[in-house]
């Protein structure tokens, strides 16, 4: 009996499907998505649900309005944490209209025009820490010492927050991700402090005697205070939140998975060097290529019965996307399971796609090609000097430690 004659699996797996080693991808997905692409799974918590791996598949689940993401809120969906999902005025957990209501409000610091300005700036600050880097004595970690800096200074400058906030936001960060590591009332509290953090920033820019700042977070102070039905108190402070969390965690991350990816077969990081144009294919491969998730993405519920490859998706059911498994669909990309540093950037989801798809790309995009092309220019002869300690216990796969050498 399979889903396509019924609608339903016999029995639902167990999700994740495994715990696999560095960033290494489980074939199974691979033969999820030839055999049995809509799969009935089970997770650690919540009701069983629906796995998605084939592209088109993932991106009409993403973008079609029939699958709801404020659905999930309070809900027993599918889920690695003991928590049901909550915050009810996060971006993340509102449909359309109200969020592009909310989109709209900060979309313009990040349009590929405005970014593309900000490259410069960004350049110098990339420079600068690479230059503290070569200024130490022996081998660094080059989390510490780039990747988790350089985002967060970005994202701080742009957002308007104070560097010296880094421990409050990292510490949400941690416990927003974390899978295992961090018990419940930690990661509540974690973003608890980072809500009021948020709310003594917004206090101070009210305060201010020059007015709020034409930065993002003064943008959001302004189009609350002078219109206060286009943003409420807590959507500002939970977009805040959002931005700053999700403006450095995955850039940080994936800075340190290519960094690996190329240095761990040398001929990949040489051709880098040999020819810093293709920087900006390489990322995009990089980006398609890594699954940076451990599992599938953010669940949604669906409003009415759905049509998918392989079944039937019934109406209140809810369904988890791999978009891990969709940017390497046979269907859509050349010997997907091969890394091509010059292949032709195709239309991968590691953005994601519809209307939630990743308000930030254009900056990461921007970050990730500025710090990897500094990096082959300035440093050619960067190596691995030891073993990586990767996270373990974070629903974002990336090193902990990245030693090198140079």
């Amino acid at each position: 009996m399979t889903a396509t004659e019924t609608g339903r699996c016999p029995y639902a797996r167990s999700y994740p499907l495994g715990e696999a080693a560095e960033l290494d991808f489980d074939p199974g997905y691979a033969e999820l998505r030839r055999d049995e692409p809509l799969t009935r799974v089970r997770m650690p918590y919540g009701q069983e649900g629906w796995l998605v791996t084939r592209y088109d598949d993932v991106r009409t689940v993403m973008s079609d309005p029939r699958f709801s993401r404020a659905a999930v809120v309070d809900a027993d969906v599918p889920r690695a944490l003991p928590e049901r999902p909550g915050q009810p005025d996060s971006i993340i957990n509102v449909d359309p209209p109200e969020h592009g209501r909310l989109r709209r409000l900060v979309m313009a610091a990040f349009t590929a025009r405005r970014v593309e300005r900000m490259r410069p700036h960004v350049q110098k600050i990339a420079s600068g820490l690479i230059d503290e880097l070569v200024a130490q004595v022996g081998p660094a970690d080059l989390v510490s010492a780039v990747s988790m800096p350089f985002p967060v200074i970005v994202i701080c400058e742009l957002l308007g927050v104070p560097l010296d906030g880094r421990d409050t936001f990292r510490a949400a960060a941690d416990a927003a991700l974390s899978t295992s590591a961090i018990p419940v009332e930690q990661r509540r509290q974690a973003m608890l402090d980072l809500h009021g953090y948020i709310a003594s920033l917004v206090a101070e820019r009210r305060e201010r005697a020059d007015g709020p700042g034409d930065d993002v977070l003064g943008g959001l102070v302004s189009a609350r205070d002078e219109d206060g039905d286009r943003l409420s108190e807590g959507e500002m402070v939970s977009l805040g939140s959002a931005i700053l969390l999700a403006g450095h965690e995955t850039t940080m991350n994936m800075t340190g998975n290519m960094v690996w990816t190329l240095l761990a077969d040398r001929a990949r990081w040489d051709a880098l060097v040999a020819d810093p144009a293709g920087v900006p294919a390489a990322v995009e491969e990089m980006l398609r290529f890594t699954p940076l998730g451990r599992q599938a993405g953010l669940p949604r519920i669906a409003t009415e019965d759905v049509e998918m490859t392989g079944g039937t998706v019934r109406a209140g059911e809810a369904v988890l996307v791999s978009t891990n498994a969709a940017n390497r669909d046979p269907e859509v990309f050349d010997a997907p399971e091969e890394l091509r540093l010059d292949r032709t950037p195709g239309a991968h989801v590691a953005f994601g796609y519809g209307p939630h798809h990743c308000l930030g790309a254009s900056l990461a995009r921007m970050e990730l090609q500025t710090v990897l092309r500094t990096l082959v220019t300035r440093l050619p002869s960067l190596d691995l000097d030891g073993d990586v300690e990767w996270r373990a216990t974070s629903a974002v796969r990336g090193p902990a430690r990245l030693p090198v050498t140079w």
